[in-house]
């Protein structure tokens, strides 16, 4: 049952990923589609014209059908409630309630990029990601893109060939691949990866999908590598969000004459991306090159560290340092919650406080 209500919620008009969950800090599922419609009168932002026009049976009713076709076509879903659902993009306010999945996916691995670009990708961009790949094949690093022409469907066809699991996210629903073509490589991810949308399956790929789509590519990873970009399009809209929920972002340098180099430059002169030229410069930015070692001795070293002690550790381990907003953020612990538990680490010696509210191991 629990199923069907996850997508009667998201069969609502008018209601957005943001008023979803602010209804489910008022009620659970059941008692959202079982209570009163007065009693709906509780959550903000629930106007008389909005209760007027809900229809909870008929959204019920609809999300059997669905639950139906994605039993007979192996068509997953996960909650946003659940632990597989994908903590990084959790911790984003406008973040989709329910994801539809195909694949063995693992979502909240200790390393995810994405790695995004131009559908006209030249053979400079296809070398950058050939060496960039091949540069992570021992990071135990899951990369995800969108399945669109060009650098997208290139960074996937290079991680199926050097066996690093990689995600495509899609702009419509599993029922179909777009563009066509690429339907061999998806068929190929599912073996060592997977395909996730937000979408219900018959959603098609309309044009005002795919920034939606773009969010989701931004907001469930550590950091996002643009390899070839025009100055407008799908791959900067990826960064922007990418530095608008205070994810890395990194770009390869182009010639200033190439169109499709343009963006990447113009990322890099306005500082909203680090300059790099190769996988070993981003390993050393995000701190990968420790091999995560000092977090297995941490554990053994500390034993008593609270759960929550350790997530905090987890997630400075990815960084050379973080600043404590980044890192409420990253927690989803107030200021100030987070920052009582990060006295009692500094004065256990585990961490060190930097100028300006920074925090290292």
């Amino acid at each position: 049952m629990a199923l069907i209500e996850e997508i009667a919620l998201t069969l609502i008009p008018n209601f957005g990923p943001r008023k979803l969950r602010t209804i489910l800090q008022y009620f659970d599922l059941e008692e959202f589609f079982s209570v009163p419609k007065k009693r709906l009168r509780e959550i903000p932002g629930i106007g008389e014209k909005t209760l007027i026009q809900l229809n909870r049976n008929e959204a019920i009713q609809k999300a059997k059908e669905y639950v139906n076709y994605l039993e007979k076509n192996e068509i997953n879903s996960v909650f946003y409630q659940s632990d597989e659902f994908p903590y990084r993009l959790n911790q984003c306010e406008d973040a989709p309630i329910l994801l539809f999945k195909k694949g063995k996916i693992h979502y909240n691995q200790p390393k995810v990029i994405s790695v995004v670009g131009t559908r006209n990708a030249t053979s400079y961009g296809k070398r950058c990601i050939d060496s960039f790949l091949e540069g992570l094949v021992n990071q135990n690093i899951l990369v995800v893109s969108g399945l669109a022409y060009g650098i997208d469907v290139y960074a996937h066809q290079k991680c199926v060939e050097l066996g690093i699991q990689t995600v495509g996210v899609l702009g419509h629903g599993l029922d179909r691949i777009y563009p066509a073509v690429h339907k061999s490589i998806s068929e190929k991810m599912l073996l060592n990866g997977g395909l996730i949308s937000e979408f219900l399956p018959g959603t098609l790929p309309d044009r005002e999908h795919f920034p939606m789509r773009n969010r989701i590519v931004a907001g469930m990873c550590d950091a996002t590598i643009v390899i070839e970009s025009g100055l407008k399009g799908g791959s900067m809209i990826t960064a922007e969000l990418a530095n608008d929920y205070s994810r890395d972002v990194f770009a390869f340098p182009g010639n200033v004459e190439n169109e499709y180099s343009k963006g990447c430059n113009l990322l890099i002169k306005n500082q909203k991306a680090h300059l790099i030229t190769n996988s070993k410069d981003f390993i050393s930015w995000m701190n990968w090159d420790t091999k995560n070692e000092s977090v297995s001795i941490q554990k053994s070293l500390f034993p008593n560290l609270t759960k929550e002690e350790q997530f905090i550790l987890d997630i400075i381990q990815t960084k050379k340092e973080i600043s404590l907003d980044v890192l409420s953020l990253k927690t989803e612990m107030n200021s100030s919650k987070l920052s009582g538990l990060l006295l009692k680490l500094e004065l256990e010696g585990i961490v060190q406080q930097l100028p300006g509210m920074r925090y290292k191991i």
